[in-house]
């Protein structure tokens, strides 16, 4: 608790001269109860002697305490906390509505090629590699020439990312098409497909990959992997990759 304090004291410049310091020193066993249990610091300040100018200086460090708990500290923003926005990409639908602006707003706006949107009086705006945020702080800055204080919501309506894919024939219970998440392996490939059929070849599989426009076979014994002869056939799966289950 005293490290906080040193904090505190530093955050608002607080000397050792500050008014607030006779209330802490001697009593800092009372300080650990100011914010859990406040009637029961009292009490012990009671007990220990304090004045009342001293009580009143501690409550007023334990309530300046509260609120330097409370308050935002610096690395809290969402992209500190590991949220990650959108990114407006070449495709992409989005919404533009300006409030109480019909005139400046869209329903369906289309990311072209070179990434830029057309825009009523705004002519191209850049809008693939940046967030909706960002798109709306544009539209907004250049919109006040022509409007008083625009508000615009910029909303994704459609998006062009495309999901990778791979695929699963032969004897597996469900075979088809497979949308690819970050480093799936030909064993959690099989799970997806529900495992194999009773006449599966299971030492004969093979993965078609086509890298650099050559189509390369790997051969898979599922037997030697789950026996743990051979773990390096468990290979990750990659985009279009098609694994045959004779």
């Amino acid at each position: 608790m005293k490290s906080i304090i040193d904090i505190m004291l530093n955050q608002y410049s607080l000397g050792s001269e500050s008014l607030l310091m006779p209330a802490v020193a001697g009593h800092f066993d009372a300080f650990d109860y100011i914010v859990t249990e406040p009637a029961t610091a009292i009490q012990k300040l009671r007990t220990k002697g304090a004045s009342v100018a001293h009580r009143i200086n501690f409550a007023i460090l334990g309530l300046s305490l509260i609120l330097f708990i409370l308050m935002p500290q610096p690395g809290n923003s969402q992209e500190n906390q590991g949220f990650v926005l959108y990114t407006i990409g070449v495709g992409d639908t989005l919404e533009v509505v300006t409030w109480k602006e019909p005139d400046f707003s869209r329903e369906e706006v289309l990311v072209r090629s070179d990434g830029m949107i057309t825009f009523p009086l705004l002519n191209d705006i850049q809008a693939a590699g940046r967030s909706t945020m960002a798109l709306k702080e544009e539209i907004e800055k250049k919109l006040a020439k022509y409007v008083k204080n625009p508000v615009v919501t910029v909303t994704l309506r459609n998006s062009m990312v495309a999901i990778e894919k791979f695929y699963i024939l032969g004897e597996v219970v469900n075979t088809g098409e497979y949308d690819l998440t970050k480093d799936l392996t030909v064993l959690q490939a099989f799970a997806l497909a529900g495992g194999f059929t009773e006449w599966a070849s299971k030492k004969e599989i093979i993965v078609l990959r086509n890298e650099d426009g050559v189509e390369q076979s790997i051969h898979v014994n599922y037997k030697n992997i789950i026996k743990g002869n051979d773990f390096s056939q468990n290979i990750k799966i990659q985009a279009d990759d098609t694994i045959i289950v004779p």
